[in-house]
């Protein structure tokens, strides 16, 4: 496997730290295998399974995006959501240094991880996780998010198929992400008392009821900038 990795490094208040380091197939933006010979309880597919979760228990004892970020809730006692923590996110291209609340931090690694663990329901944002950008604003993130889309709308109308480059289908994409996030709110509320981890996950499910509700707005803001690429013949646009 052609792999790459991302490393996440939390230093708490405490001074404690914790080092995240997911690898992630470079082709397909599908984090490795994890090894846990004993899952806990609350990351069992029956487990408040997601509505309308494609995946069926006799073929798949464990919820992937669960089982990926059981990992994650441990060492985090005590951290209320709006605690500062210093994060360094390194990759091959960057790294990446901020301070910020418990929960933005936490929303970033979990959304990430949640993209990338094979859950059929985050898989839309795959792109999005090969090409990370963590603690990225309301601005980037609907760029990245239009560039996504209409990237695969590329792709499917190569392919002869209709392709949606209004957006108007972006809306039903994020859906399936949102009953994802409630989902896995409910499991975490069960698995851990540390309100940070859990309101990590209602912060990713405010910003997918967010984004596609005001996703042409966002874009209008930042459409000055493509005004070389908005004229007549913009070919000969260095």
């Amino acid at each position: 496997m052609n792999t790459m990795v991302i490393v996440y490094r939390f230093t708490l208040p405490d001074s404690r730290e914790r080092v995240f380091e997911l690898e992630m197939d470079r082709d397909t933006a599908l984090l490795a295998p994890i090894a846990a010979p004993e899952p806990p309880a609350w990351t069992e597919l029956a487990f408040n399974q997601c509505q309308g979760c494609p995946l069926q228990v006799a073929e798949h004892s464990h919820c992937p995006a669960a089982l990926h970020l059981s990992g994650v809730i441990d060492g985090f006692t005590d951290l209320v959501s709006y605690d500062k923590v210093r994060v360094t996110v390194e990759s091959e291209e960057r790294s990446v240094v901020a301070t910020l609340s418990a929960q933005q931090a936490l929303a970033s690694l979990m959304g990430l991880i949640m993209a990338s663990s094979g859950c059929p329901r985050t898989a839309v944002f795959r792109p999005m996780a090969r090409f990370h950008l963590p603690f990225s604003s309301e601005s980037e993130t609907a760029y990245r998010v239009a560039s996504m889309y209409l990237v695969a709308q590329h792709f499917i109308a190569r392919s002869g198929g209709p392709a949606d480059f209004a957006l108007d289908d972006l809306e039903g994409v994020y859906r399936g992400v949102h009953a994802v996030n409630r989902g896995m709110a409910q499991r975490l509320r069960a698995a851990s008392r540390q309100d940070a981890i859990v309101n990590a996950v209602v912060l990713l499910d405010v910003y997918s009821s967010l984004v596609p509700a005001a996703i042409h707005d966002l874009l209008d803001e930042i459409k000055p900038a493509f005004a070389a690429l908005l004229l007549p013949d913009s070919s000969t646009v260095a």
